[in-house]
């Protein structure tokens, strides 16, 4: 029974993701407008994110389409087809939940957040407004 839903879900993945990934680029966001002073600031300070991704995950969208939003440009790293990275988040994280934001502050301490509420909640806190 186990392998009857997986397969049902990868379908389900196959045949909707096409449709998912047009979604995505045909709604996606105007970018925060900042001084180019400032942009450079955010630039700098989003080499220390990584977020560990799905290209086709439903919530992975949701927080690319905010970090278009907030003209972040954060490393998107697929944790579906790279056995690398997926092995990188599972050893970071502890799980292969997707998204996960891999924060990485000055003194080299990693943080791992998941949850796409969580993350878009952290960008809004550090990179621009509280709106929607």
């Amino acid at each position: 029974m186990k392998t009857v839903i997986r397969a049902f879900f990868r379908t389900l993945r196959t045949v909707l993701g096409p449709f998912m990934l047009l979604k995505e680029r045909l709604t996606q966001p105007t970018g925060m407008q900042r001084e180019s002073a400032a942009q450079a600031t955010v630039d700098l300070q989003c080499q220390s994110l990584a977020l560990y991704q799905f290209s086709t995950c439903p919530f992975c969208i949701k927080v690319r389409q905010e970090m278009r939003r907030l003209s972040l440009s954060i490393e998107k790293r697929d944790a579906q087809h790279d056995s690398a990275n997926r092995d990188a988040l599972l050893q970071g994280s502890g799980a292969t939940k997707v998204p996960c934001l891999k924060i990485t502050d000055s003194q080299g301490q990693t943080q791992w957040l998941q949850d796409s509420n969580a993350i878009m909640a952290y960008l809004r806190a550090h990179f621009g407004t509280t709106s929607a």
